[in-house]
């Protein structure tokens, strides 16, 4: 299985107690290290997650994809990503690899940028319309 897990925009402790119970029992966990910035490094993660976490650059996601799903139809793997998962066409394009090698995929979704702008006091709703409206 792979999994696909939000990191949410803080620290090591925004990740979802769900994200962490699958990243604690995955054989490989991925930590996508090029659409976001993280507020804390790799080993502030490994220490909490008490894992060790493989750094996937651009090559790696974009043009090494295979490597990252390589038995992942015979053992888990998490594909950890700062906000949410989908904030990069790239982690869909991973899915969609997936789908056609017939592995299946959980995605365990966090908070993201997309619905932190509410701390402004502005929706998600209201964005679209300033945005698209004008």
């Amino acid at each position: 299985m792979l999994y696909l897990i939000g990191l949410g925009l803080g620290d090591a402790k925004d990740i979802t107690v769900k994200g962490l119970e699958v990243v604690k029992h995955c054989r490989r966990v991925y930590l996508e290290a090029y659409t976001s910035v993280l507020t804390v490094g790799k080993e502030a993660l490994e220490e909490f997650y008490g894992r060790e976490l493989i750094l996937a650059d651009r090559e790696t996601v974009e043009q090494e994809a295979d490597n990252i799903l390589k038995d992942a139809d015979l053992c888990d793997v998490a594909f950890l990503v700062v906000g949410d998962p989908f904030g990069a066409t790239t982690h869909s394009d991973l899915v969609l690899r997936a789908v056609k090698l017939g592995i299946p995929y959980r995605v365990i979704h966090n908070a993201s940028i997309m619905n932190a702008v509410g701390c402004c006091g502005l929706q998600v709703t209201l964005l679209y319309l300033l945005f698209y409206n004008c």
